[in-house]
């Protein structure tokens, strides 16, 4: 699998996942059977498309990547889905969140150019 592909693999897995966080708050602890269901399915094609970056990509840097796009996204549904609010130290870690991938995938001879 070619590292384009690799990295679009991931992105699906990430964006699966803010999908299925989405719903998981939108199911309101699983009251709700449709929020539910998606909740199920997105995280089950998360881990899949996950799971298939991981023939290239390390572990290590692969769930670096996915947590840390993760936690940006979903404050950002947060923000706009649910009118959640967010602070100055939150976005200042947020920032450093993005930081860190950015370091890691420009710096690093972890990560499989």
């Amino acid at each position: 699998m070619a590292n384009a592909s690799v990295y679009a693999m991931l992105l699906v897995a990430i964006v699966l996942e803010v999908i299925g966080t989405t719903a998981l708050q939108m199911s309101q602890q699983f009251t709700r059977l449709g929020p539910t269901i998606v909740v199920m399915i997105c995280y089950a094609a998360a881990f899949y498309c996950l799971s298939v970056t991981l023939r290239v990509i390390p572990v290590g840097i692969a769930y670096a990547i996915w947590s840390a796009l993760g936690i940006v996204l979903i404050s950002v549904v947060g923000v706009v889905l649910f009118r959640q609010k967010l602070d100055l130290a939150a976005i200042i870690g947020l920032a450093l969140i993005i930081a860190g991938v950015l370091v890691v995938n420009l710096f690093s001879k972890s990560v499989t150019h």
